[in-house]
């Protein structure tokens, strides 16, 4: 089965042997596969794995271990490149304001971490700065080197960043640190920002104040588990000194087939069975249809800490 499909694993729940198998991208199995020494060790020492920075989340498990809640993220977090063209097409840039309260004016060298199909990275180039993009998706990656052909992608997660230690002024994360597993997420953005570095986090949302996206969130929350909105900022910790937060708002123009791309490149959208994802679609067209929205109103929330003289 796995020749089958190039670049993925196939994983069925021993709990559930006449379940569905799932296809995880090999990047993903291989931090799952890493994480199970990280687990062990914490489990071998003295005191829970909470006081020892292992907080027994899905990476630390074997998937037949694994809750039904669990697997569904593991399978939402490798959905992505099947909807690379959609992502592209729909999901919104950030903010220049934002990004600016990110990045120091002096970064020099870059990273997009999670860069999807380089939407930040637009807004991270400038004069005499290196933006480097790190992304795990084949597909994704594909998508970000026909839009930035000069612009250095590279396969990593969160969890394995391949670059050098020391080598980063400013580590950015969108829309992606909720996907990672912060006990070995935060150790490797030390290991590679510089003393003094600094790692953003950002995530563009719809403004639910907005009477017709708030009724377009209650369609998709009728018909799809949304993955956790747990920020995991809360994790950074120390040697990060504390962490600022700016919220910034704005409104992005988008056309009806850009929103309807925007609703089908979310994860637990592409997961959805072929009929349920249907009825989700028509029933945001029927919205689109009745309101003929010219914009979409978005607030970006940006968080930011500095990485302490080591």
């Amino acid at each position: 089965m796995a020749e089958d499909f190039p670049g993925l694993v196939p994983v069925r729940d021993s709990k559930n042997p006449h379940g569905p198998t799932l296809l995880i991208p090999h990047a993903t199995w291989s931090t799952f596969v890493d994480s199970l020494k990280v687990q062990s060790q914490c489990f071998d020492r003295e005191g829970s794995p909470e006081q020892h920075g292992c907080t027994g989340r899905s990476p630390g498990r074997m998937p037949g271990m694994m809750t039904a809640e669990e697997q569904e993220k593991y399978h939402q977090a490798g959905s992505f490149g099947t909807a690379a063209d959609a992502y592209e097409r729909g999901r919104p840039p950030y903010p220049r304001e934002a990004v600016a309260w990110l990045v120091p004016e002096d970064a020099r060298t870059v990273v997009d971490l999670g860069a999807g199909t380089g939407k930040l990275t637009r807004a991270l180039r400038a004069p005499g700065r290196e933006v480097v993009a790190v992304e795990p998706s084949v597909g994704m990656r594909e998508q970000f080197s026909q839009v930035l052909p000069d612009v250095r992608v590279l396969e990593g997660t969160g969890e394995s960043i391949p670059l050098p230690e020391s080598s980063v002024d400013t580590l950015v994360c969108a829309q992606a640190w909720h996907w990672v597993a912060p006990e070995r997420a935060v150790p490797e953005a030390v290991r590679v920002l510089r003393p003094g570095g600094r790692l953003g986090l950002v995530w563009n949302s719809r403004d639910v104040s907005v009477p017709w996206v708030a009724e377009l969130d209650r369609i998709l929350r009728d018909c799809a588990a949304a993955p956790t909105e747990d920020r995991q900022v809360d994790c950074v910790g120390v040697p990060f000194g504390p962490v600022e937060r700016q919220n910034f708002r704005w409104n992005h123009p988008m056309t009806a087939g850009e929103v309807m791309d925007m609703v089908a490149s979310r994860s637990y959208v592409i997961t959805l069975e072929p009929a349920t994802r249907e009825e989700l679609l028509g029933r945001v067209h029927a919205l689109l249809d009745s309101q003929r929205p010219m914009e979409m109103p978005y607030v970006t929330e940006c968080y930011r800490a500095e990485l302490g003289s080591l």
